[in-house]
């Protein structure tokens, strides 16, 4: 009981109270009924169907044909989802409502001191309670009597402070349904960023195949071309062996001919040197048709020359490097006016 009395007694509470109930769109105390976000914040009904209808502008009254809507809320920019009943279908919060209720017979029953309510700077002792329309000032009944602002037109206070708040809150319903579209196009840029890196991942990996199967067809074509050539420098290289296979056969008969024929020159007898030959064939070794016969090695066949070149097998790849070198991307039309358009929307 002393802890609640200290309380209402003290100002500080109370005005922390009061800061607590104030609604960030209206900037006021929340007015029934008091609606609870699903983000635990709270804001007046009325506040919250102006913010929902300034975010959805086609949205009509319960019974559209419309269902559902969406708008953010005003203190944490939570996306709040909304059925077809638009705001009503959002829960009261009876706990701030009783709280506010209890709060205002609270203040209700303090008695209003001296400076609680500002004061003329001019008549001290008259309080501020008229609003000088020509000079834009709230001032006091006296200056507008007797003083400064006796020729000027004055108005309530009271009408041109609701006149005044109702303009704010239809600016900051303005200000949050302009943040609601501004945040939409932030996603829809987000989106764009992100379907770009997978749009492009997608183009890497189309150009890394068509230049992987480029690659492949040359690797075949190189192999094809390869295996010309080595047939073809096995047969040459087979013909030339069964040449000096045939010089070599030739030239070992020719030696052992040369040997015997120095051996017959070394005889000093007319019938010995006249009798030498083959003891099977009793053929003579130095007879004319033996020498005719070997003297004949020089007339076995022979290459021809430039036999060995492989200048037939020589390949321009000239106009391909050209073709490769020319290679780039083709723009496409629909991009260039689609890129267009998303620049004209985040214009508006």
């Amino acid at each position: 009981m002393d802890f609640q009395a200290g309380i209402l007694q003290d100002g500080s509470p109370m005005e922390s109270l009061e800061k607590q109930l104030i609604c960030p769109i209206c900037l006021e105390m929340f007015s029934k009924p008091v609606v609870i976000l699903p983000c635990q914040h709270n804001l007046c009904r009325k506040c919250a169907n102006d913010v929902f209808q300034a975010a959805n502008p086609y949205w009509q009254n319960r019974g559209s044909l419309i269902s559902g809507g969406r708008f953010r809320c005003p203190s944490c920019r939570h996306e709040v989802l909304l059925d077809r009943h638009g705001v009503y279908g959002l829960q009261r919060n009876l706990l701030v409502e009783n709280i506010i209720d209890i709060y205002k017979q609270e203040c209700s029953s303090r008695p209003l001191k001296k400076g609680e309510h500002p004061m003329c700077k001019e008549h001290e002792d008259e309080r501020i309670n008229i609003y000088c329309v020509t000079c834009e000032v709230p001032t006091c009944s006296m200056c507008k009597v007797f003083g400064a602002h006796k020729d000027c037109e004055v108005a309530p206070l009271q009408s041109v402070f609701q006149g005044q708040k109702t303009e704010l809150n239809n600016c900051i319903s303005m200000l949050v349904a302009g943040n609601d579209r501004i945040q939409t196009i932030i996603s829809q840029l987000e989106g764009s960023c992100q379907s770009t890196e997978e749009n492009s991942e997608a183009a890497k990996r189309e150009l890394c195949a068509r230049f992987d199967a480029l690659a492949a067809v040359l690797e075949e074509k190189k192999a094809e071309l390869l295996q010309r050539i080595s047939q073809e420098q096995a047969d040459k290289t087979a013909f030339i062996q069964s040449l000096i296979c045939q010089y070599k056969e030739q030239l070992e008969k020719s030696s052992r001919l040369v040997e015997t024929a120095i051996q017959a020159a070394e005889e000093t007898g007319g019938a010995a040197f006249l009798m030498r030959g083959d003891r099977d064939t009793h053929t003579a070794v130095l007879s004319p048709s033996r020498i005719v016969e070997a003297s004949k090695g020089g007339r076995l066949e022979k290459i021809e020359q430039g036999y060995e070149s492989m200048d037939a097998f020589s390949v321009s790849l000239d106009h391909l490097t050209e073709a490769v070198h020319a290679l780039d991307f083709e723009p496409a039309e629909e991009d260039e006016e689609y890129f267009d358009g998303e620049e004209e929307e985040v214009e508006e």
